[in-house]
């Protein structure tokens, strides 16, 4: 397989415990992500059951993942590898109009069985460090929350080797169709050679639609570029003690060990160097940070592109012919939907076999 981002990584680490033998190109596996790969930017934010919708594919891959995550991490633990997660995610509303839409969906979800609360602007206002300013209320999903990608690619790519994972960190320049021998359905270039394989997984992201399109599959995706920022704040300012993460306005807002916070956004489509004016209005929140924000100390700054498919709902994820497989697109869920998209590749492995 090809792509050793989250999600390629998810389902390297799911395909190797069940048995399979895996083979996993990335240039990434050596050098780590670089500045250009969605998992780069990724904070980890699972929203999951603050999703606007209750039904179709989305919701469904959502729920899927939330239950894989927490399994997931329970059987890695017990492995001595540890996911850190931080439960809660408060969604806060700019208006009156986002603030009757969440006490709607607060309504429909308790009606689900599913544990949403509605915070009013008086609850927000006892919270410290203050909310951004004008927050007209919120929406705390207590099961949602967020996990720290670099430590669980890690932990899935370490458990996965000790199942037999073999890894290969150089560049898949080509793909294209074998011979009739079922284990040389399809071959892999590199610059190492070539290497057949009966199952082909694509998890490259932006790279994807360059390898499959010589073989007459078309599924363009556009970069978006995300940017985050790592901030120190001030003595006495401690954002451990809120309900979850933030989300702000598509800025999300992450708490850190150590009096740290992560902040991040995906702010701009079809361009792949931050600019200086996006930067500025996601450190001051559009204008509604509050001051204590305002006065943390920026720590370092880092970037990365989503993969947004074209004219098509994000995820890509379909059986392009036998045995070739994408999984790619995922925009900005790489993280919450990695489990889901793993699980949907096992299976029609699972179904394939004889």
């Amino acid at each position: 397989m090809i792509g050793a981002g989250v999600v390629g990584l998810s389902v390297a680490w799911l395909l190797s415990q069940q048995g399979h033998a895996v083979l996993l190109i990335d240039p990434a596996l050596e050098g780590g992500q670089s500045s250009e790969a969605g998992s780069s930017a990724a904070l980890g934010l699972l929203m999951g059951q603050v999703f606007r919708r209750s039904s179709g594919r989305g919701w469904r891959l959502r729920q899927q993942s939330l239950a894989l995550w927490q399994a997931w991490r329970a059987q890695l633990e017990e492995r001595g590898a540890l996911i850190p997660f931080r439960p809660g995610l408060l969604q806060l509303a700019s208006n009156d109009e986002e603030w009757l839409a969440q006490q709607r969906l607060a309504e429909q979800r308790q009606r689900q069985g599913l544990p949403l609360q509605l915070l009013e602007p008086e609850a927000l206002h006892a919270l410290q460090p203050a909310m951004p300013s004008g927050a007209a209320g919120g929406l705390l999903s207590p099961l949602d929350g967020q996990i720290d990608p670099l430590p669980a690619m890690q932990a899935l790519l370490t458990d996965a080797r000790r199942h037999g994972l073999q890894t290969m960190a150089c560049n898949a320049l080509a793909i294209e169709r074998g011979s009739d021998a079922p284990d040389q359905r399809w071959r892999i270039h590199t610059e190492a050679g070539p290497h057949p394989c009966r199952w082909l997984v694509i998890a490259a992201g932006l790279a994807s639609p360059a390898l499959i399109s010589p073989l007459g599959h078309e599924r363009p995706q556009s970069p978006v570029l995300g940017q985050a920022l790592e901030l120190q704040l001030p003595a006495g300012c401690d954002a451990s003690g809120w309900p979850g993460s933030l989300s702000w306005g598509g800025i999300n807002l992450v708490p850190r060990p150590g009096r740290r916070l992560w902040l991040g956004a995906t702010v701009e489509p079809g361009v792949t160097a931050g600019s200086p004016e996006a930067l500025a209005s996601l450190r001051d929140l559009s204008g509604a940070a509050p001051p204590w924000l305002l006065e943390a100390e920026g720590l370092r700054q880092w970037q990365g592109l989503r993969a947004r498919p074209d004219n098509r709902p994000a995820p890509l994820i379909e059986t392009l012919e036998p045995g070739l497989l994408l999984t790619s697109g995922h925009y900005r869920n790489g993280v919450l939907l990695a489990p889901a998209s793993a699980t949907w590749v096992a299976d029609q492995v699972a179904e394939a076999q004889p």
